[in-house]
């Protein structure tokens, strides 16, 4: 029986939602409109306006295959190859984390201590899909962006991206640990969304965390290994003045804030996310 397309999506979203024993039913659409868009070539838009048209048999073995690997467990982003962030979508390959709304806080944040009038340098560590340093340089025009992955891969996918967003000329993706592809080099800002959870958290064989990268998840037994290391190094990475903000986990504020002071930084705080929890801290290299 050929299925139009707006019954293959009610098919896939009660399928997906069955899966995952109850699986909230609205996500549960809204992936498998984002599946059968990607099979068809075509943008969610496109399913509300053509609902009633039958779907070929080609576009539903795609789109069957797509739903059976999301119903295994894998993340959608990682099947349609790209994830919305900020104001552009962004290539996401399983050589990347997912990017998260929780992350824009920490481009607001940022933003917010970065002034439009002047010539910056901005440094992300642990770029990934390089989610914060195109969004830092699609946003201020004037400044420089260095972005930083240990990961061949997520640089790769990083440097497309750059492209992608029209941002190229401005930001220089290199390789390597944490601050040893700057070594000597001072910046305005430094952000990042570094690995925080714990090592033996049971959330990393779950859900979508299965899929990502492990090495930019987990950091130690108490998720702060590379904040650690990131905090302690920063003060030496920044113009007087400058700013360092980093992400981490709801329970790891006050560890956090902790790290900063023993650096030595002032105006020191914690940011809630969508959900009000604390996720950016943030302090200034004193003058």
């Amino acid at each position: 029986m050929v299925l139009s397309v707006g019954a293959a999506v009610r098919s896939a979203s009660a399928g997906l939602a069955a899966a995952d024993g109850g699986r909230d039913a609205p996500e549960a659409r809204a992936d498998a409109e984002l599946l059968l868009a990607h099979a068809l070539g075509k943008d969610r838009t496109w399913l509300f306006t053509h609902a009633g048209d039958p779907l070929d048999d080609a576009a539903a073995l795609r789109f069957e295959a797509l739903v059976e690997r999301r119903r295994a467990g894998e993340p959608v982003a990682y099947l349609v190859g790209q994830r919305g962030f900020w104001r552009f979508d962004l290539e996401v390959t399983p050589d990347t984390l997912i990017p998260r709304a929780d992350t824009e806080c920490l481009v607001e944040q940022a933003l917010a201590r970065l002034p439009n009038d002047r010539a910056l340098r901005l440094l992300d560590l642990g770029t990934g899909t390089g989610a914060i340093a195109l969004a830092l340089a699609n946003e201020r025009p004037r400044a420089g962006v260095v972005a930083v992955d240990l990961s061949p891969g997520a640089a790769a996918v990083a440097r497309r991206n750059a492209l992608r967003v029209g941002v190229a000329e401005r930001v220089e993706v290199r390789e390597g640990a944490w601050f040893a592809p700057v070594a000597g080099e001072r910046f305005d800002l430094i952000a990042s969304n570094p690995p925080y959870i714990e090592d033996d958290d049971p959330h990393l064989a779950e859900g979508d965390l299965r899929f990502e990268p492990r090495s930019a998840l987990a950091s130690g037994a108490d998720g702060l290994d590379d904040l650690r290391l990131i905090v302690r190094d920063a003060p030496a990475h920044l113009r007087p003045g400058g700013w360092l903000l980093v992400e981490h986990g709801w329970q790891q504020g006050t560890a956090v804030r902790a790290l900063f002071d023993a650096a030595g930084f002032i105006d020191i705080g914690t940011v809630g996310d969508l959900e009000v929890r604390d996720r950016v801290t943030l302090g200034r290299h004193p003058a």
